[in-house]
């Protein structure tokens, strides 16, 4: 049977308003709930997937993956990934295009706690954006292969001309044994990995090939469903986090937490990263161990 569709909330309230159902007061907290639905959208973007050795890296550009807060520009106001805006200074937006932009807000390698925090703040701290840059690496809705996007954002960038908007540089590889020499390197220097881009693809949203990751230990996201206690050492403390993948998948999270994480430990409903070393023949995570809570948005 066909799901029927419902018309929206604020065509609702008004056909409800109308008819004499509604108090005009409840209709104004309806009507201002539906704005800040819609307000929190989230933004159409393109997520990657792990890297494999199937790939030809030939057909990618590779930059490197940042560990700072994806924030996407819709023109107007900054976004994170859920959708909910980032209170930025108005000094740090008020050079950026008209255009959607789509790019990651970065303090610099290892610095990932510190630019979360900064970028969540209710009243933004100019101390700290002043040592924030907007690193680019999509034009939204662009037209041209990802090369010719690029080329596109280098020209917004170059005519908004300020220090903390730079297009975050992309670069052919030759072959598997460049790729890995690379790695190494941005490992080395305390980076998190590489990102592997399409070069001829056309922009496109949603969990896609045409995007992949690579670190030397692979991470994916799965949603807290239980706590487990702890025993022995942990007597009175969190034992291990059930998590569940998107798929569905559960298992347990035991290793990686701190002290104080498993005295405070991640809500259940709320979202955490693990990295893991490769998948059983079931799909379960081999290793798996916690890295990090995602902070609300």
């Amino acid at each position: 049977m066909k799901t029927p569709q419902l018309p929206p909330l604020r065509k609702i309230v008004a056909l409800l308003l109308l008819s004499g159902v509604l108090h005009p007061a409840v209709s104004a907290y309806a009507a201002q709930s539906a704005s800040a639905q819609s307000e929190f959208t989230a933004p159409p973007l393109l997520l990657a997937q792990n890297y494999a050795d199937k790939f030809d890296v030939t057909r990618y550009l590779v930059s490197e993956k940042l560990d700072g807060v994806r924030a996407y520009w819709d023109g107007q106001q900054l976004r994170f990934r859920s959708g909910k805006i980032i209170h930025a200074p108005a000094w740090f937006t008020a050079a950026l295009p008209k255009h959607a932009l789509d790019g990651e807000l970065w303090m610099g390698r290892r610095h990932f706690d510190q630019v979360s925090a900064a970028v969540r703040r209710q009243e933004p701290d100019d101390a700290e954006w002043k040592s924030i840059s907007y690193q680019l690496y999509e034009l939204p809705n662009g037209e041209g292969d990802f090369s010719q996007r690029i080329a596109s954002l280098e020209a917004s960038v170059a005519k908004a001309n300020v220090a903390w908007l730079q297009v975050l540089a992309q670069t052919r590889i030759a072959d598997k044994a460049s790729l890995k020499l690379q790695l190494a390197q941005v490992v080395h220097g305390g980076g998190e990995g590489l990102m592997l881009h399409r070069a001829d693809a056309t922009w496109q949203t949603g969990r896609s090939e045409l995007l992949l990751k690579l670190k030397p230990q692979l991470d994916a996201e799965a949603v807290v469903v239980a706590h487990e206690a702890g025993h022995g050492k942990y007597q009175g403390l969190l034992g291990a986090l059930v998590v569940q993948t998107p798929d569905g998948q559960r298992f347990r999270l035991g290793t990686g937490l701190s002290d104080a994480q498993r005295r405070d430990p991640p809500a259940i409903g709320s979202t955490v990263t693990y990295r893991y070393r490769d998948l059983t023949s079931t799909g379960l995570p081999k290793f798996a161990s916690f890295l990090r809570s995602r902070p609300s948005e």
